[in-house]
């Protein structure tokens, strides 16, 4: 039973990691011509992502911790490692490099709502950051659920 739950909420979370990365986000930017419009809603449903995947992460973790014996050790250690590898990728972009950003736009809108060329490019270099770091957890994610049977 413990079993079911767990695959369960790990495909719960590579399914929400998958759909707002891949499907969701592009989507917004493409269609919305208004491409700050687009960042701000993309940038609603990362955060949610965030919370979303701590608390799978969490719950995960205690699903492997309260039924050790349904796993070998070795399996087990496996999706734990998997666990916090991704919780590590969620926890570095909402808390290290989403606020960094939120700052350059802060700044931006303080002093005349445009980016200078050096917050431009920082902008862009902690973007592109926070896109690998995203894709990582993606691919963990998949691994994790390969990994589950």
């Amino acid at each position: 039973m413990l079993g079911r739950v767990r695959v369960l909420v790990a495909t719960l979370w590579a399914g929400s990691l998958w759909t707002i990365g891949f499907i969701v986000a592009p989507t917004l930017f493409g269609t919305l011509g208004d491409r700050v419009l687009a960042g701000n809603i993309a940038g609603s449903m990362f955060r949610a992502e965030a919370w979303l995947s701590i608390a799978c992460a969490l719950i995960l973790l205690a699903l492997l911790q309260w039924a050790p014996g349904a796993l070998e050790l070795k399996r087990r250690r496996l999706l734990a490692a998997l666990v916090l590898a991704m919780l590590v990728c969620a926890l570095l972009s909402h808390f290290g490099i989403t606020p960094l950003m939120a700052e350059l736009k802060a700044q931006a809108q303080g002093s005349s709502g445009i980016m200078d060329e050096a917050m431009r490019s920082r902008f862009g270099m902690l973007h592109g950051v926070s896109t690998l770091i995203f894709a990582v957890q993606s691919l963990l994610a998949g691994v994790l659920i390969w990994k589950q049977q």
